[in-house]
């Protein structure tokens, strides 16, 4: 089993691709750029990011729209592709990813408990967006998120890498 971390897998094929990437965090709080720039080198791709933690930041840095937020709320699948869409834009970037989600221990409903976490990837050619039910404490649900979400980044640069 592959024990290397995925900051740098994904550092390595960014490079090889040729590729850049910025990052809309929310309840992250950082915690993916901090990963991504701990690699040497990686000023190669990663422009930059957006940590935007509050409702405002999401609309006016990310464009993300009042209308999404009032009728989805912070925590959904809409608004997390907003916010990949309007990094990507912000950063000219070839790829983006956005984080939301709950990470708690507060501010969890029935509907939308402590864990809730969605993930968006954009690029020229793709738009996933991926749902999580995350189990711990804050830390857990940040370092959770933060692993999957360098994971699909990592599955959507091999799928590239495949011949047809």
């Amino acid at each position: 089993m592959n024990t290397e971390p995925l900051e740098k897998v994904v550092g390595r094929l960014l490079t090889a691709q040729k590729l850049t990437i910025a990052l809309a965090e929310s309840c992250t709080g950082g915690l993916i750029a901090h990963r991504l720039t701990n690699v040497p080198g990686s000023s190669a791709y990663f422009i930059g990011g957006v940590v935007s933690y509050a409702n405002e930041a999401k609309v006016r840095m990310l464009g993300v729209s009042p209308q999404t937020l009032q009728t989805h709320g912070a925590v959904s699948e809409e608004t997390a592709r907003e916010m990949a869409r309007g990094v990507r834009h912000l950063f000219q970037t070839d790829i983006a990813l956005a984080v939301t989600g709950i990470a708690g221990p507060g501010g969890g409903t029935p509907e939308k408990p402590v864990g809730l976490t969605y993930i968006a990837l954009t690029a020229e050619d793709l738009e996933r967006c991926e749902r999580y039910l995350w189990r711990g404490d804050r830390w857990a649900i940040k370092e959770q998120s933060a692993e999957a979400a360098l994971g699909i980044l990592r599955e959507y640069l091999e799928a590239r890498q495949r011949p047809g």
